[in-house]
């Protein structure tokens, strides 16, 4: 049976500060049937937090909860209706709701997200308050917050198919523009009417010429907000950060290559003429040829020149922490305080020198991450620097 768990916060010593450092960080974390947890009432400081115990026991659900907090599906991209909790029969116990007390250099807020329960499908249906008022959209969560995540999920990100890459590369995006969930919505929103249009033998040249509008602008400014982000990184991550790697970081797309050579308004005309004149070809092959839904983030070990699609595991892990850090770095340059990390069970794969340069940096950005693990003795180096809770059987406790 899941039970409330009675936390409290943990005293530590203050984290060491970069001049001027601010932090963004949940400070109180609420759950109702949520997962595996009944109820949960989390309190924290904003400093890392770090969630040990067995497999099973709830550490990620608890990840899943605040990446919720930003734009998005979450870091699993579960259907709503999903997150559940269930009982031992299988039976919904009914819709799931978060609340997270936020504090941030432009002050302090309450999110509270969840799903209806009254929609189609179970209810699938995203809500969304701040400070007790309904928010349509999620861009709003944009403008308050950066998360990012890493996860064991993503362990193959550079060697399997490019829409994880692009998904990942917009969550970086989502942290420099909060604009940009919503030209993702809309672009793929007239992507797949157009298909669908194509599919059924609707045609109406009205109705197509409309959505490869919709499609030509909202796709151009999504594939320069990319490209903008990935130059931006690309300088960052090429420094690396003690023992991680340095990373080449380029954007390969053919709308991409024309933003390279043209302006963004003679791009538009040319992506909607390029759609109109492969309608046949894409009512055969569905989809659409031409977009930035079919660009990919590319990266290279760059000390090595080795894509990072051929290096090992490791390597690959060590290659994403790096552009996670460089992220966090120009976040905190640009808005004043670096983003919200979810780290599951990430230090497993690194040996002591970059775990402990993980540690410092995560200290020195005064970030707060969420780390996940099994083994306590892993997040040693965090002693005095981070609040440490054990989780078992959906209950937590301090440490």
């Amino acid at each position: 049976m899941n039970r409330l768990s009675p936390v409290r916060p943990v005293e530590t010593s203050p984290a060491p500060a970069r001049a001027g450092g601010l932090r963004t960080a949940v400070t109180r974390l609420t759950l109702n049937d949520f997962r595996c947890y009944a109820r949960l009432r989390l309190e924290v400081e904003a400093a890392p937090v770090v969630l040990t115990g067995p497999n099973g026991a709830g550490k990620t659900n608890l990840l899943e909860a605040l990446s919720f907090l930003s734009p998005g599906r979450g870091l699993r991209r579960a259907r709503l209706a999903e997150i559940d909790r269930r009982s031992p029969d299988g039976a919904a116990a009914g819709p799931w709701t978060a609340a997270a007390v936020l504090d941030s250099p432009s002050g302090r807020a309450t999110i509270g997200i969840g799903r209806t329960g009254d929609g189609e499908n179970g209810g699938d249906r995203r809500i969304l308050r701040i400070d007790g008022v309904a928010v349509r959209g999620q861009k709003e969560l944009g403008e308050r917050l950066s998360v990012v995540w890493l996860t064991p999920d993503m362990d193959r990100l550079f060697m399997d198919g490019s829409s994880a890459r692009r998904r990942f590369l917009d969550r970086l995006v989502y942290g420099f523009d909060s604009e940009h969930v919503g030209r993702v919505a809309a672009y793929e929103y007239a992507l797949r009417e157009r298909a669908r249009l194509l599919a059924e033998g609707i045609d109406d040249p009205a109705w197509l010429a409309a959505l490869e509008d919709s499609m030509a602008r909202h796709g151009v400014a999504v594939a320069a907000a990319r490209i903008a982000t990935v130059a931006r990184l690309d300088r960052a991550a090429g420094a690396g950060v003690g023992p991680f790697p340095s990373v080449h970081l380029t954007l390969k797309g053919e709308v991409e290559g024309w933003l390279a050579g043209s302006p963004a308004l003679a791009v538009e005309d040319r992506m909607r003429a390029a759609l109109a004149a492969s309608r046949a070809h894409d009512m055969a092959q569905g989809g659409a040829a031409t977009g930035p839904h079919r660009a990919d983030l590319l990266a290279v070990y760059a000390a090595r020149g080795v894509p990072a699609a051929q290096c090992s595991t490791g390597e690959q892990k060590a290659l994403l922490l790096s552009v996670l850090l460089a992220l966090a770095r120009e976040l905190a340059a640009e808005r004043g305080a670096p983003p919200l990390l979810l780290l599951d069970e990430v230090v497993a794969h690194l040996d002591g020198a970059r775990r402990m340069a993980l540690f410092d940096e995560i200290s020195a950005l005064r970030a707060q991450a969420w780390l996940t693990g099994t083994d306590d003795e892993l997040f040693a180096g965090l002693a005095g620097r981070a609040r440490f809770f054990k989780v078992l059987d959906a209950t937590v406790t301090p440490r």
